[in-house]
């Protein structure tokens, strides 16, 4: 039995997140039927990990299980004149029979993506958050610094989450201008439901002064949610980088 990882990238605006789901179209269930297509059986595709409604991944990684025969360089051909365009395997390779897409990842970085503009843009419209004010870049930059470390995100965690701790680490968090595009990237080993777009809401609260930079640290300890800021819309959200502890 063969284990063979993939990596993908997909545009998530037409799909309930990549886990699999009952009644609504998933990234994990149109890759599920190409693999079964291709490779024949059931495959399971295990993903590195679930992804909200409307969210996209530019890096993404899965892994399954089969006695296919495909050599893996031909996988992604076979793969993607199975798959919708908006969903892409960019390389197929064979891997120990221990790697596990999720478990195997020790970190990974997700990137949200801002255009500060009055005008609704179109082309923009599913792919980023449009932010209708100036930003305070140099506040948000200062605030942001308050993530870093291992703590409890609590405040940063929306109902429903089911994991059964909130403490995470985060080894970096940066935010890059350049004309009306913002851009925050965060590294950490793992994220709690909408942690990330919680901190990309929170840091606008900032910009606003709503929230000052003082206060974040108390707010981060006091595990209150109510105190941060909003969750910001999925659709400005990307996986944008994987680490594993293997050598691929």
């Amino acid at each position: 039995m063969r284990n063979i990882a993939l990596r993908l990238a997909y545009d998530g605006t037409r799909y309930h997140g990549w886990q699999l789901q009952q009644n609504a179209r998933t990234v994990a269930g149109a890759v599920e039927a190409a693999v079964a297509s291709v490779c024949g059986g059931a495959p399971r595709v295990t993903g590195c990990g679930r992804t909200d409604a409307g969210v996209h991944a530019r890096v993404y990684c899965a892994n399954f299980k089969t006695d296919c025969a495909i050599p893996s360089a031909r996988i992604p051909y076979a793969l993607n004149s199975r798959l919708p365009p908006d969903i892409s395997v960019s390389s197929a390779f064979d891997v120990g029979d221990g790697f596990n897409a999720v478990t195997s990842c020790v970190r990974k970085e997700y990137t949200y993506e801002i255009y500060c503009s009055r005008i609704h843009d179109p082309f923009r419209a599913k792919r980023a958050y449009r932010y209708p004010m100036a930003p305070d870049i140099d506040a948000m930059r200062a605030a942001s610094q308050c993530f870093l470390g291992t703590r409890d995100f609590a405040a940063m965690r929306s109902a429903g989450s089911r994991t059964k701790t909130s403490v995470r680490t985060v080894f970096y968090y940066e935010i890059e201008s350049q004309g009306d595009e913002l851009r925050f990237r965060v590294c950490a080993d793992g994220f709690l439901y909408n942690m990330a777009r919680a901190m990309a809401g929170t840091l606008l609260y900032v910009s606003e002064g709503k929230i000052s930079a003082r206060e974040l640290p108390g707010l981060l300890a006091s595990g209150d949610r109510r105190r941060a800021g909003p969750t910001a819309p999925a659709c400005g959200l990307y996986l944008t980088r994987l680490w594993y502890n293997f050598d691929e």
